[in-house]
């Protein structure tokens, strides 16, 4: 079972935490082609911390209608609408991320940003402060998450309002272990993405969120099958269940 490694006195644990966990949504299929995937994010009621806009591997080259309206419409259901910016583990030029980042926010509006697939280790840690203190500059508060999909050095927390400290499948998350710097932050600082959770499991995997200290999360039952689909494309086949289990909390 998945535990908190080198836990240090008075983190808190099971049972004992009042954040209430939420959706992060890393990236569903373009608005024209899922519309009623985006629309079920709006509906009163739903727990979506934030939802990443991904409109062509990025912002694209100009404005696509359909993202316009999808982002619109999630902002006023309340909901953060981040724009991807892939690093591509530190390989992209810092100015082609600005410059994705910037036109995120002139046609989108954006209230933050996923840096996705961001570096973790401690040399690239001052590139990525970097472009996050220019991410800063670009509007007025962004909520800026980084998308290690693994733990990274410490420092990063320094530099995000929250880390995704996991991505991948069930059958690795279901093993797993937080580090130990982690419990000297709150759960709302930490995000989980796991795909391949079967339907049965999901209260086991809810559970493993809480006990690692991760309040926004992702699962699904759709599988990575070697690159050729995106599980995180489209929703659950337990969408409704989820919502409910989430909007209950969680027994311990």
């Amino acid at each position: 079972m998945s535990y908190l490694t080198g836990t240090p006195a008075g983190t808190a644990s099971a049972g004992t935490t009042d954040v209430r966990t939420g959706l992060g949504v890393p990236g569903l299929a373009h608005p024209l082609v899922a519309p009623a995937e985006w629309g079920e994010l709006t509906r009163p009621g739903r727990p979506v911390h934030w939802a990443v806009l991904d409109v062509a591997a990025g912002p694209g080259t100009r404005p696509d209608p359909h993202c316009l309206q999808a982002a619109g419409r999630l902002r006023t259901a309340g909901v953060r609408v981040l724009g991807r910016l892939d690093l591509a583990h530190g390989a992209r030029p810092f100015a082609e991320v600005i410059s994705d980042a910037s036109r995120y926010v002139d046609w989108y509006q954006v209230d933050g940003f996923l840096l996705d697939r961001c570096p973790a280790d401690r040399a690239a840690l001052p590139e990525v402060r970097r472009t996050v203190g220019t991410l800063r500059t670009l509007r007025a508060a962004p909520h800026i998450v980084l998308g290690h999909g693994t733990h990274p050095y410490p420092g990063y927390a320094e530099n995000a309002d929250q880390l995704v400290t996991f991505s991948g499948p069930w059958s690795d998350y279901r093993w797993s272990q937080a580090a130990g710097w982690t419990a000297a932050h709150p759960p709302e600082r930490f995000c989980h993405l796991v795909h391949g959770v079967p339907r049965g499991h999901l209260e086991e995997a809810l559970r493993i969120a809480r006990w690692q200290g991760a309040a926004t999360i992702w699962f699904t039952d759709r599988q990575d099958r070697g690159g050729l689909l995106d599980p995180w494309e489209t929703m659950p086949d337990y969408w409704d269940e989820i919502v409910s289990r989430i909007g209950t909390g969680v027994s311990e």
